[in-house]
């Protein structure tokens, strides 16, 4: 899970995290970055040819983010459905999108979407 440049100005890094571990999740790496234009790019590759993409690697290098490694039987299906939904305008209170969220680009944390892209973005992050 990544903690987004917007949830990161609103001081809600510890606020999320608490909600993480409360939900079971165990945190066994973070780290805070600053995202070049290059390494958002690289991230979020896959989005390179949809329209949203220009916006999205200039959101992620406006400010510093928080990506951490969480661990827990069925973290990536459980944590999906705990952030809530993409569009933070569609997630239901007491998600972390619904609480933390402000619309589909701002909403609050990037969760990966499987197993395989879990390992891939783990590794992007905390290759050490």
């Amino acid at each position: 899970m990544i903690v987004k440049p917007d949830a990161v100005a609103k001081s809600a890094i510890g606020q999320i995290i608490a909600r993480v571990e409360g939900e079971g999740f165990v945190v066994r790496a973070l780290r805070m970055v600053e995202l070049s234009a290059e390494q958002a790019g690289a991230f979020y590759a896959v989005h390179r040819e949809r329209p949203f993409y220009g916006e999205l690697v200039e959101f992620m290098t406006s400010g510093p983010a928080v990506p951490m490694v969480l661990e827990r039987a069925d973290a990536v299906a459980h944590l999906r459905d705990f952030i809530g939904p993409t569009n933070s305008t569609e997630a239901p209170a007491g998600t972390i999108r619904g609480d933390f969220g402000t619309d589909v680009q701002c909403n609050a944390v990037h969760a990966s979407d499987s197993a395989v892209n879990a390992k891939s973005e783990i590794a992007f992050f905390f290759a050490d």
